[in-house]
């Protein structure tokens, strides 16, 4: 199978996302730079990583969001492509529509980073099979812009839908009802605020994302 990552000025995780992506897969991803048109017909897996692209100019993830690349990543998700956005990547993935909500300000108008426990509230999607449902998994997060805001209407549909993945066990930036991580309606397009692509090695703090790489990997 091919993998792929979207490379955005000044995104600064694609290399983590990449040697992430290596260690699950054993075969290195492609770099699709954002003025590229095109993501070749040949990947499976698309990963939107984390960053701060265009320097979060106008809101985080806006202008990325109308990259000449999106267009076309959005086409292909429309169409069934599995496509996971961290951090930025999420915030980019509900500025294009492809997931609903917005990512706000802090509720403590802080930057955030450091470890953090979440809860795993739907095992049963392709991006979390290889957890236990209720499990707990400690990602790092890293954000100035990880609030996940949504009306009554959407966020009661996310619950009654299964498709809040991941819960803040300890909710580090006021996201309404501990979201941290969400997928579509036809379960190929996953964001979340966190990072599982700092989270697969031991020397980085611990491997509890690998289990979510493995996941998409083997459901493709």
């Amino acid at each position: 199978m091919q993998t792929a990552v979207i490379v955005f000025p000044a995104s600064n995780c694609d290399r983590d996302a990449a040697m992430a992506l290596e260690k699950v897969t054993g075969k290195a991803p492609k770099m699709i730079w954002h003025r590229d048109s095109e993501i070749p017909s040949d990947v499976d897996f698309v990963c939107i990583p984390g960053g701060f692209s265009y320097g979060d100019y106008l809101r985080s993830g806006a202008m990325a969001s109308c990259s000449p690349i999106v267009a076309d990543l959005v086409e292909k998700a429309n169409k069934g492509l599995a496509v996971a956005g961290f951090c930025n990547g999420f915030q980019i993935l509900t500025e294009t529509g492809l997931l609903p909500g917005a990512l706000m300000r802090n509720k403590n108008l802080k930057f955030v980073c450091r470890p953090e426990r979440l809860v795993v509230n739907n095992a049963n999607t392709r991006y979390t099979s290889q957890y236990e449902a209720k499990s707990i998994v400690t990602y790092p997060v890293a954000h100035h812009d990880g609030s996940y805001f949504a009306d009554d209407a959407v966020l009661n549909k996310l619950e009654k839908e299964g498709r809040i993945v991941f819960r803040y066990a300890d909710n580090p930036n006021g996201s309404l009802r501990d979201i941290a991580g969400i997928v579509n309606e036809a379960g190929n397009v996953f964001g979340m605020m966190p990072h599982p692509e700092r989270a697969v090695d031991e020397l980085h703090g611990g491997t509890d994302g690998l289990g979510l790489f493995k996941s998409i990997i083997e459901s493709i």
